[in-house]
Formats: C-alpha cells, structure tokens, sequence
C-alpha cells in the first residue's frame, strides 16, 4: 500500500489530501480545506489547493473530512466553493457536534454562536471607544479590540460593523454549504466507532474523538486548578460578561441593561440621574452617577473579553474530529487530531474497538493506536495545549515517526502566538529523530536530522517532495 499526504502551503490552516493506492484506483481523503482570516490573499492562495487537489484527485474526492468550527479548517468551502461545487464527493464526514439531529449537539452548538455574537458585539464596543464613541481609554481599547479580533479570527469576520448578515462567510456558513450541497451524503460521527476506508477495506478508520463527556469537551487547558472560564449551568463570570454585553447593545431586559457586569441577585434599579430622587436612590447618584470620573469602570469590565473569546476557542477546538488511520491490520496509523485539545486527547483512554469478527477480530485500544504511529499531524499548528506529554506523544514510540506542522511561523509570530511551542518543538525533534515537517519550508533542514545516519537521513528526503502549493511525504 502506497500512501501519500499533502500538507497544502495556503498559510496558517489545514488543508491536506490523503491518497491510499493499493496498486489500482487509489482513494483519496480531504481533511479540511482552511486558512486563518488574515492571511494575504487568503480566497486565491486556498483556491490554489483546491486547484491541486482537483487536479491530483481527477475531480474525484472520496471523503471530505471537515474537522471542526474553525475558520481556518473551512473557510475554503467559502473562499473556494465556486471550485468545489463541481468537485464529486462520495461522502462528507462530521463530527457528531455538527449532528442537525442531535440534541445536546445542537444545544452546543447554538451556546458557541451565542457566544461568538456577543463577543463580536463586545469587539464592536472596544471599537466605539477607541473613536470615542464610548467612555474608555481610547489605547487600552485598541489593544483589546485587536486581542479579541486576533482570537475572533478562528470563527471568520467576526467583529465586522455587521456580523449577523455574514452568511456563508463564517465558520458554520461555510459547513452549512457542505450540508447542503452534500446532505445525502453527509455522516456524524461517534467516538469509539470503527469503519473501513470507503473503497478499501485494507484501511480502517477509528474515530478517537470528540468525547461525548460534556466535562472533557470543555476541558481545554492542561492544569484542573485553573477552572472553566464558562460553559457551567450556575452563574459565572463570564455568564454575566454576556448578559452585560448584550445589555450594552441594547438588546438585553431592563435590569439586565442596568447592571451590566454584575450578577442579577446584584440588582440595585437606578434611575435616571436627571429625574429628582432622595434616600438610597440618591446616594447612588451622588456617589456613582455625578462627578469623580476617576472612580467610573467604564469600558474596564469589557477587559475579560480576551480571556472568554480564548475559552470559546478551546471549547470550538475540543470539538475536533480525531481521525486514526490503520494500513493494514495491525500496520502503521496516521494520526489526524485537528485542533483537539487536553480534554477530547483524555477521552480517548476510555475507547475500546472491537474490530472485525470471527478469527479476524481484534480488540484495539488508543493506546495501542498512539505506538504504531508513524505520522503525526501536529495538533492545533504545535500550540501548547493540542498535544498531551504522557498521555499523547510519549506514547508514539514507532522509530519511524514522522510530524507535519501546519504553521506559517511568520504569521504565528506577528500575532504572538507561541507556534510552535517550544518544548513541544524540542520533543517532537527528539522523538521523530529530526523528521518534522513545516508547512512553511521549502525543504526540510537537514541539521535537524543529526541523530540519523546519512543514509537515513537521505532515504526520509527522498520521501518529501515540496512545491509552491503543498509539502508532500511518501509511505509505504
């Protein structure tokens, strides 16, 4: 079996196809077709992949998988369709998140858009102070509209004068058109399942996540000390942060337009400073509503917005599709987690496949999927936190490991993003012997090959083959 992957080059995002050829017609898997808003020429460098992918697929596409809500994982069905529409497609794969049907997947989804709206119109707000439209510091604002648009970028243009006539240029538009166009052909799936490859069977595809446990799916950051910035069915911070920003759109109940960044069991009315008041009505007037600006919040309690639009990102992100391909029974495994952060990685230690039957059947574990790894497409473009230590690469021993990162480092870099992460860098160096390839290169480094022999090092080149649209690796 003779297997190729294309990492496609159309800057910061995932878009990679999946050929198997067993020696006849060859299948061939699309895993997300995206690139991150702000990239230069976003619609003609991603309609450049599709332009390939047309081209080295015969307009044939067996499996479009598309992983997650990220704009930078589907923005192509948007960017592209015009390409894609005439593109056959066998079958489309979801996640169960993205289920139509499914009641708490619905629910989930309609708590993310909620959220993205609100957050958007708080990005309106950091805006209107920064032209002094609204009291506020006119240069704190803008460093925290641009934070939040920053994070904002993974939905798609949000944080525009108008998000809500956005359509199909937003994350669920752009998946809305793949339900649509290919509704009939259209699967959701479960964690725990196992299927053959469409077409051939000597593939076997697990499903590792999303978790059903509504507890992983929320579970973003490594550390259990530091809790949940939303998501909770009691009263948080950021449930009242949403309420106060509704509030301050003018779209929220009167108490809740009066309070703003506090909790309802806070209430206090307060009336109109012009109206003629006395005893406790009046001492909030003097003491709040008159003078000693100094004293005011302002725009202040807005300044959570950061730390929500990142906690909305690793929820969205924990949705990820995780895909494991087997070659063979008991052979090599691609690995394709998406941006599945700390708590969907955690679920997979809870999954048994029971596989095949009679003589044939196999009972497979995650674990064992993680040791016959030999490729690892990098988690979230090497962020800190999309790739577990103990419980995720230290578990892929396969001498023969191979990652691919899909970062742009100079896109990366001019947001302050850590990608890839530094300790992870190291140890996947480490652990693939130097066989870590960048979207962002026009050949792989041979200084980091140093713990191979030349021969090794020279035998693993000859497999990457890299062009001005995609970085190509050869196995098998």
């Amino acid at each position: 079996m003779k297997v190729r992957v294309r990492m496609y080059r159309a800057g910061l995002g995932d878009c990679f196809l999946l050929t198997f050829d067993p020696g006849g017609a060859a299948i061939h898997v699309m895993i997300d077709c995206g690139v991150l808003l702000s990239t230069d020429d976003a619609a003609a460098r991603i309609g450049t992949c599709v332009d390939d992918i047309i081209a080295a697929t015969d307009n044939h596409v067996h499996v479009v998988v598309a992983t997650h809500e990220h704009w930078d994982h589907v923005s192509g069905f948007h960017q592209a369709w015009d390409k894609l529409k005439d593109l056959v497609i066998d079958q489309v794969w979801f996640a169960w998140t993205e289920d139509p049907d499914d009641e708490t997947a619905t629910r989930l989804r309609r708590d993310r858009a909620q959220r993205r709206a609100q957050l958007a119109a708080a990005a309106s707000l950091w805006s209107t102070m920064v032209t002094g439209g609204a009291d506020g510091d006119p240069s704190s604002a803008a460093t925290q509209l641009a934070m939040t648009r920053e994070v904002l970028a993974f939905h798609g243009p949000f944080g525009e004068p108008n998000p809500a006539v956005l359509g199909a240029a937003s994350t669920s538009g752009a998946l809305d058109r793949l339900r649509v166009e290919r509704g009939d052909r259209a699967e959701y799936l479960e964690p725990g399942t196992h299927r053959p490859l469409p077409g051939l069977p000597g593939v076997g595809v697990y499903v590792l996540g999303p978790p059903r446990d509504e507890r992983l799916l929320r579970k973003g950051r490594p550390s259990t000390r530091i809790p949940e910035t939303y998501g909770d069915t009691t009263p948080t911070l950021a449930a009242t942060f949403f309420d106060s920003v509704a509030a301050a759109r003018g779209v929220a109940p009167p108490l809740g337009m009066l309070t703003r960044p506090f909790d309802a069991v806070l209430l206090h009315p307060v009336p109109d400073p012009a109206s003629q008041v006395t005893g406790a009505d009046s001492f909030f007037i003097e003491h709040y509503l008159r003078g000693e600006s100094y004293r005011k919040i302002d725009g202040d309690w807005l300044a959570v917005t950061t730390d929500l639009a990142l906690a909305l990102d690793n929820d969205t992100n924990n949705t990820s599709l995780v895909l494991a391909f087997e070659i063979g029974d008991g052979g090599d495994v691609l690995l394709f987690p998406a941006d599945a952060q700390v708590g969907n990685w955690q679920s997979w230690d809870e999954l048994v496949f029971d596989v095949g039957s009679g003589t044939s059947r196999r009972i497979v574990t995650s674990d064992e999927l993680l040791g016959r790894t030999t490729l690892y497409k990098v988690g979230h473009h090497g962020s800190h936190n999309a790739t577990l230590r103990a419980g995720g690469l230290e578990k892929m021993t396969s001498p023969d490991l191979v990652a691919m990162i899909s970062v742009e480092r100079t896109m990366a870099n001019r947001l302050g993003w850590a990608m890839p992460f530094p300790p992870l860098h190291a140890r996947l160096l480490e652990k693939c012997c130097g066989r870590v390839l960048f979207l962002d290169e026009d050949r792989p480094d041979g200084r980091r090959m140093r713990r191979m022999s030349r021969a090794e090092a020279e035998a693993f080149l000859a497999r990457v083959t890299t062009t001005k649209t995609y970085v190509e690796l050869r196995l098998g």
